[in-house]
This record gives C-alpha cells, sequence and structure tokens, in this order.
C-alpha cells in the first residue's frame, strides 16, 4: 500500500484505518472493485455544511444571498481543486495508465472529487468536529481573504485559462445596463466568447456581475466538454 504519512502530515489527521484513506484516493478508473465516488458524495454534503456555517458565524451582516455566492466561491470543483493542489494531493491517487498518460493528477474533477472524498473518509472515522478542523485550516491558510469580490475572481481566471487554450481569446464583458439609484445601482453584465454570449448577470458592482456570468459560462462549457 502507498506510503500516506507525508499526505497525513500535510492535513494534520492520521488515518485509524488506511485502507479508507486508499479508497478516498482511488479514482474510478483504477483497477478495483471500489472507488472514492460514495465518499466523493459523501464528502461535498460535509463541506456544504462546514462553509455554510462557518460563513454564517463570520459574516453576521451578510444576507443569505451573499453567503450562498460566498459560498459558492469555495464549494466547486476548481475551489477544491485549489485545496487539493494546496496539499499536493494528485501525486497520492490512484489512477489507470490511460487516465496518467492524460495528465489525470492535474484534472480539476479528479482532484477535486478527491479532495471531497478524503474529507469524506475523514467524517466516517473521526466525525464532523475532525473534518472542520482539517477543512477550515486549509480554507484559511488558502483564502487570506474571503469576500464576492475574492472569491468569484477564481471563475474568471479559471474561464480565461480555458478560453485561450480552446478559442485563442479571452472573454469579453459587455454591460447591458445599469438601474436604480446612484448609492444602490444593480449592473446587469453579458459575457460574450468567439462571437456568442454565453449568458447575462446582475450584481451590485459590475466586477460582482463579471464574476457571477464567468461562473455561467464556466459551467457551460465544463458541462459541454
Amino acid at each position: 500500500m502507498r506510503d500516506f504519512e507525508k499526505l497525513e502530515d500535510i492535513i494534520g489527521y492520521t488515518f485509524k484505518d488506511k485502507g479508507l484513506l486508499a479508497k478516498a484516493l482511488t479514482h474510478k478508473s483504477y483497477k478495483k472493485p471500489y472507488s472514492n465516488e460514495r465518499l466523493e458524495f459523501l464528502g461535498d454534503a460535509v463541506l456544504n455544511l462546514i462553509v455554510g456555517e462557518y460563513l454564517y458565524e463570520n459574516f453576521p451582516i451578510s444576507n443569505e444571498g451573499e453567503l450562498s455566492k460566498m459560498r459558492a466561491g469555495i464549494v466547486n470543483e476548481n475551489g477544491f481543486k485549489r485545496l487539493a493542489n494546496s496539499i499536493d494531493l494528485g501525486r497520492f491517487i490512484f489512477l489507470s495508465d490511460s487516465e496518467e498518460r492524460n495528465n489525470g493528477r492535474e484534472k480539476s474533477s479528479i482532484l477535486s472529487d478527491s479532495f471531497e472524498a478524503v474529507m469524506g473518509a475523514i467524517f466516517l472515522e473521526a466525525g464532523l468536529q475532525q473534518v472542520k478542523t482539517v477543512a477550515l485550516k486549509l480554507i484559511k491558510k488558502e483564502y487570506k481573504k474571503i469576500s464576492l469580490d475574492e472569491l468569484f475572481e477564481d471563475y474568471k481566471t479559471a474561464l480565461q485559462e480555458i478560453t485561450q487554450a480552446h478559442f485563442a481569446q479571452i472573454p469579453e464583458y459587455k454591460l447591458e445596463k445599469q438601474i436604480g439609484p446612484d448609492h444602490k445601482k444593480i449592473f446587469e453584465v453579458s459575457i460574450w466568447i468567439d462571437g456568442k454570449c454565453y449568458g447575462k448577470a446582475s450584481g451590485k458592482s459590475k466586477k460582482i456581475a463579471q464574476q457571477s456570468v464567468a461562473k455561467i459560462a464556466l459551467d457551460e462549457i465544463n458541462n459541454a466538454k
């Protein structure tokens, strides 16, 4: 069995059941009668709760919509990939030879799913409080400042990387309209890639609207893969 001591040192938790950790790191392509998909499902639910509670406690004046958007900025494929990379998780994942050749250790979906699965495994073995300790330590280290602007910046960056690779261009953001008084304006922005409009979104600033619509485009492009 692979030596997981380095990973355990990084996350600050030592598994009693090494087999459970191995399962959490086993991609469905690997030739085993099990994979990490069920643990991924569990970990996703646990992380949604942990991040939701953290934001609720630390942003007492934010409304439900703002809290939801901040949570969505962390609890998503790119957010979990970022956390997975922060602990060098890719090197520990069990993959098939074909996934190895296809740079599977760098794929967002594989890294994100494996991170969720590891958190799910910790939950099964040690309970919610232990997952909170591990997950929040990583989140606080990786996200030095949590705000709507900071979190949604990941969507614009991720989208630009994809459009440069696939379309050899960067997204174009167009201000469609702004409504409301000066002290309480709402901005509506559309996003265009390769001559196609991928959606519209609104926000209390142009930057927030751009980040929101970037997520819409990013989701559509990822779902079409």
